[in-house]
């Protein structure tokens, strides 16, 4: 199994969640976060200046069996993209083992 980690742009959230939902990733968690950039040229807006260095994200937690791996992935690369600074990272880890908590059930069929 792996656990798959992306940080993405709050305004991708909905297609990103969408395209996973199409590859039959169901399940997963996430967080809104905040988090410090490359980027140190602030903006103006109305004569206000604006840091751009706190970034608003989406963090995602998902956990997939090892053959969903790939698609996963390229589900979020292609629905989280602008092609713009700060579009995000995915971050790949092993994951040893599942349990249900409510069965008592364990591995991979945990996920389903």
């Amino acid at each position: 199994m792996k656990k798959i980690e992306a940080i993405i742009r709050k305004s991708k959230f909905s297609e990103v969640k969408n395209a996973l939902h199409e590859i039959g990733v169901n399940f997963f968690s996430y967080w809104d976060v905040t988090g410090l950039g490359n980027e140190k040229i602030g903006h103006v807006y109305r004569g206000i200046s604006y840091s751009t260095s706190d970034i608003q994200r989406r963090y995602l937690s998902i956990v997939v069996n090892d053959d969903f791996e790939d698609i996963t992935i390229k589900a979020i690369l292609q629905s989280a993209r602008t092609g713009e600074v700060g579009d995000g990272k995915i971050f790949v880890s092993d994951v040893n083992e599942s349990y249900r908590i409510r069965t008592g059930e364990k591995g991979g069929e945990t996920l389903k």
